[in-house]
């Protein structure tokens, strides 16, 4: 564990998954990325207070360029994300995890955010559980009734959601400052499972939550190009989906393709979260 890095909590199983390489890794990070993540969450301060000034949101003229260009396109999708006409999703618990995969669905939405509580003992068991799935040796024996939960042949594809850019992970610090939860989730996530995944013929794939404006989706293409060097694996072999959850982020959807295209896997409209921007914004 580097010097620096200081983790707070205690969970069953950690040290086998906050190695000393994965906090290197971490502390990576959060030393390149978290200063920018910090700058963009006080841009969206600015931003929703001249909302409430009464400023409507529209198509920014910087970037017109972008949305004028018939000529750019995002990366060719992956064979295995071809087909995604029934796509699941839930938390990381053990039971949960090995149903999800077996239900027969096309995709499985592994949620680090809003399906998994973000008690410490949470993070390292989601961690623990991916790890074993990715691997397939994930099962699961349920103490009452005694029945067996294992994987089955025939699995649906994994994606993982980690945090939103706006949650801390407080009981992870770096020089004593709470860390990003994002990149806590993708990349404990990323450390352990990245080469695995690519070694089995796919690839680690992502839902990108919350994001509000083309900027967010920037600082995660360099996220994401960092974190491939760092492990030494193919570039763009990481690839994502982003979800539009906020108002904002509709205005901005082609800009927001366009800073992700090589590792883009399009975009999904989180409605819920949809909705409530849309009354935070005119609220």
């Amino acid at each position: 564990m580097t010097a620096s890095l200081t983790v707070l909590g205690e969970a069953p199983g950690q040290e086998e998954i906050l190695t000393k390489e994965a906090c290197a890794f971490i502390a990576a990070l959060n030393a390149n990325f978290d200063a920018e993540r910090l700058e963009l969450l006080q841009a969206r301060q600015r931003y929703q207070a001249r909302l409430d000034e009464g400023f409507e949101p529209i198509f920014l003229s910087e970037t017109k360029h972008i949305r004028d260009d018939l000529t750019w396109r995002v990366a060719p999708y992956p064979a295995e994300l071809a087909d995604r006409r029934v796509e699941i999703t839930g938390s990381a618990d053990r039971k949960m995890l090995i149903n999800a995969l077996n239900s027969g669905a096309n995709c499985f939405m592994c949620c680090l955010e809003d399906a998994t509580s973000p008690h410490w003992s949470n993070v390292i068991d989601s961690q623990i559980n991916l790890r074993d799935a990715v691997r397939g040796t994930i099962s699961f024996t349920d103490p009452t009734t005694k029945k067996h939960y294992a994987l089955g042949e025939k699995r649906a594809v994994l994606l993982v959601r980690p945090r939103g850019w706006h949650m801390p992970a407080n009981f992870v610090r770096l020089d004593g400052k709470p860390t990003s939860a994002s990149l806590i989730d993708f990349g404990l996530y990323f450390f352990h499972n990245a080469r695995e995944l690519i070694e089995r013929g796919t690839a680690p794939y992502f839902y990108l939550p919350k994001i509000e404006h083309y900027q967010e989706a920037e600082l995660w293409a360099r996220v994401f190009e960092f974190s491939e060097d760092y492990l030494g694996l193919p570039k763009a072999s990481t690839r994502a989906t982003t979800l539009i959850e906020t108002l904002p982020a509709a205005f901005e959807a082609e800009e927001i393709l366009y800073a992700l295209r090589e590792y883009s896997t399009g975009l999904n409209c989180g409605r819920w979260d949809y909705i409530f921007s849309y009354i935070k914004c005119f609220r």
